[in-house]
C-alpha cells in the first residue's frame, strides 16, 4: 500500500521536499492509516508532518473520547497535534444547513485557518470517491461532479485516493493499530451512509472489482475534466476584459456554460443547471436573466456582464427644472431644448419616436416642467392613441435593458408629456393652432 500512496503522491505532485503536511485526524480507520503512512514516508520524501483534530461536539462524551484518542496517538508518535472544537448543531440552525453540510463548512474553514503555508492531507479513499460520485449523480451534476473527489485541490492533498477501505483495514490490522468508530457512521440517518450501506453492496454483487474499476473510471473522468478546464480558462482569458465577456458566443456551449458558472461563482452568486441553460441562451441571442435580487446577467448577443438593475420602484428619482438649453441629469447624456417658431417647420409627421428629435407644443405645457429619470407608475397617452399605456410595458417592448435606467422624461403639473425613445403625450402634441414648438434632442456622449 505504501507503494500505491507513493505513486499517487508522485503522479499528482502532492508532496515536495521541505513541505509541512497537516494530517486531518478524526481517529477513524482512514485518518489513522493516513497518519501512519505519512509518518513512514516522511523521511524518504523529506517532509514534516503535523496533525489536526476537529471536535464537532455532536456525540457528547464519544466526541471527547475521539479527541483524546487522537491526542494520545500523536503523543505516542511524537507528532505535533492541534485540537479545535466547533458547535455544528448551532451553526446548522443559524445557516439553515443540514448537519452534514454544516460540519463540512466548519471543518474546512478551520482547516484553512490552520494550514496557511502548509498542505492539508485528508483521508479520502477510493471507497469515499465512489460514494461521492454516486451522491452527485443522485443530486444531479455534470462531468465535474461525476468525476468525484479531486486528488489535489488548492493546498489539499489526498494521498489515499487510490486506496480501498479494505486495504486500509488490512494495513491497520497488520500493524496492530486500533482506531475509533464514529457511531453516526453506523446508521442510515445520512444520505452518504445509505449509499455506503445499501447501494454499494448491491453494486459489488454485480462487479466484485467495483472499487478498483471505479478508481480507473474516476481517473479518466478527472483527466477529461482537466482538459475542459484548460479550454475554459483559455476562453475566459480571451473573452473576459473590463468586467464583461465579449465574443463568448463563438465558443462551444460546453465552454460557454462553464465560463458562466465560473463568472457567477467568482461573484458569489447562486446558479442551477436550468439557470446556466437560460444564461447560455442569452449569451448567443441577447436578453437578461435575474440572478439574485437586483443583480442581472445582461447580454446584447455579443457582450455580456452582470449589472445591478433597480426596478422603477426602487430607483432613486433624479429631477431638475426643465430649461431652454442643456439639461443634464445623467453623466453621459444631455437633453437639449430649443424654442422654435412653428411657421418655419412642417407640423405634419413631425413627432415620431424614432426621430432624432421630438417636437411638442410648448404652450400646452401646464405649469412648471421638470426633466427626470424613469419612475414607478409612469403612464403615457401617446399621440394618435385613444388609451393610456404603462411606460414600463412600452419600454419592455422596444428598449434594451442596458438603456432603460438612463432614459429622459419630461413632466408638467398634469403628468408625463415626454418619454425618450417612446414619444410625447397626445395632449402636448402640435396641432393647427400651435405657434411655438419645443424641440427636444438627446445627445449620448461616448
Amino acid at each position: 500500500m505504501l507503494k500505491k500512496i507513493r505513486n499517487t503522491a508522485e503522479k499528482y505532485n502532492m508532496i515536495n521536499a521541505g513541505d509541512t503536511i497537516v494530517c486531518g485526524l478524526s481517529g477513524g480507520a482512514d485518518s489513522v492509516c493516513l497518519l501512519l503512512t505519512l509518518r513512514e514516508l516522511s523521511a524518504e520524501l523529506d517532509f514534516t508532518i503535523e496533525a489536526i483534530h476537529i471536535n464537532h461536539c455532536l456525540r457528547g462524551v464519544e466526541s471527547d473520547h475521539d479527541e483524546q484518542f487522537c491526542r494520545d496517538l500523536c503523543q505516542k508518535l511524537n507528532i505535533p497535534f492541534t485540537a479545535v472544537s466547533c458547535n455544528v448543531k448551532e451553526y446548522s440552525q443559524e445557516s439553515h444547513l443540514s448537519c452534514e453540510e454544516a460540519a463540512r463548512e466548519l471543518r474546512y474553514g478551520i482547516f484553512r485557518s490552520h494550514t496557511s503555508g502548509k498542505k492539508l492531507a485528508t483521508a479520502h479513499n477510493a471507497d469515499d470517491n465512489l460514494e461521492t460520485m454516486l451522491l452527485n449523480i443522485i443530486r444531479g451534476t455534470g462531468l465535474k461532479g461525476i468525476s468525484g473527489i479531486p486528488p489535489v485541490r488548492d493546498n489539499i492533498i489526498r494521498p489515499l485516493i487510490a486506496v480501498s477501505r479494505q486495504e486500509i483495514e488490512e494495513y491497520l490490522q497488520k500493524n496492530s493499530q486500533d482506531f475509533v468508530t464514529d457511531s453516526s457512521n453506523l446508521t442510515d440517518d445520512y444520505t452518504r451512509n445509505k449509499i455506503r450501506h445499501n447501494i454499494i453492496p448491491l453494486m459489488k454483487e454485480l462487479n466484485g472489482s467495483l472499487i478498483r474499476t471505479n478508481a480507473r473510471t474516476a481517473e479518466v473522468l478527472q483527466s477529461e475534466n482537466r482538459f475542459l478546464e484548460e479550454a475554459v480558462k483559455s476562453a475566459y482569458e480571451n473573452c473576459f476584459k473590463d468586467g464583461k465577456f465579449t465574443g463568448l458566443g463563438k465558443y462551444d456551449q460546453v465552454i460557454r456554460r462553464r465560463c458562466i458558472a465560473k463568472y457567477l461563482s467568482d461573484n458569489s452568486l447562486p446558479f442551477s443547471n436550468k439557470r446556466l441553460t437560460d444564461c447560455d441562451e442569452i449569451t448567443v441571442n441577447g436578453g437578461k436573466i435575474n440572478i439574485s435580487g437586483n443583480i442581472y446577467l445582461v447580454s446584447n448577443g455579443n457582450s455580456m456582464k452582470l449589472e445591478k438593475i433597480l426596478s422603477s420602484k426602487e430607483a432613486e428619482i433624479i429631477s431638475k427644472a426643465l430649461e431652454i438649453g442643456e439639461n443634464r441629469i445623467f453623466p453621459d447624456a444631455v437633453l437639449v431644448c430649443e424654442l422654435v417658431n412653428c411657421e418655419n417647420l412642417k407640423k405634419i409627421n413631425c413627432v415620431h419616436k424614432n426621430s432624432t428629435f421630438y417636437l411638442l407644443d410648448y404652450d400646452k405645457i401646464k405649469g412648471a416642467a421638470v426633466v427626470r429619470n424613469r419612475k414607478f407608475g409612469d403612464k403615457l397617452k401617446l399621440r394618435g392613441r385613444c388609451f393610456t399605456s404603462s411606460v414600463k410595458k412600452l419600454i419592455n417592448e422596444t428598449i434594451p435593458v442596458s438603456q432603460r435606467n438612463s432614459l429622459h422624461f419630461i413632466e408638467d403639473e398634469e403628468g408625463t408629456i415626454f418619454a425618450e425613445k417612446i414619444g410625447i403625450a397626445d395632449r402636448a402634441a402640435p396641432d393647427d393652432n400651435t405657434s411655438r414648438l419645443l424641440k427636444i434632442t438627446v445627445i449620448r456622449e461616448r
